[in-house]
């Protein structure tokens, strides 16, 4: 019998993406095709949590816990989206 191990999935990746989306607009200096090295670099710096089905981690996530996760995540990004364009602004004083 086969395993499919395509339902794992870290817990922040869709919040990071979407944050990065939402964010993009306030970061004018970091071009579109860095938004990927933005998502990377938050995503890095998360803790890494896995689940199988979203509706589990809804199921045993407190309302406060999923609070705090939500700013830890928006945090975050912000600093991800710093950490890229002053890396780029670095690479275009070279």
């Amino acid at each position: 019998m086969h395993a499919s191990f395509e339902s794992i999935h870290n817990i922040h990746e869709t919040a990071v993406i979407e944050a990065v989306q939402a964010l993009r607009s306030e970061y004018p200096a970091v071009e579109a095709e860095l938004l990927p090295d933005v998502a990377c670099v938050a995503l890095n710096r998360l803790p890494p949590r896995y689940i199988r089905h979203s509706v589990d981690l809804a199921f045993y996530q407190a309302e406060r816990e999923r609070e705090e996760l939500a700013a830890l995540q928006a945090q975050t990004v912000r600093q991800a989206f710093e950490f890229v364009q002053a890396r780029r602004a670095m690479r275009a004083r070279c």
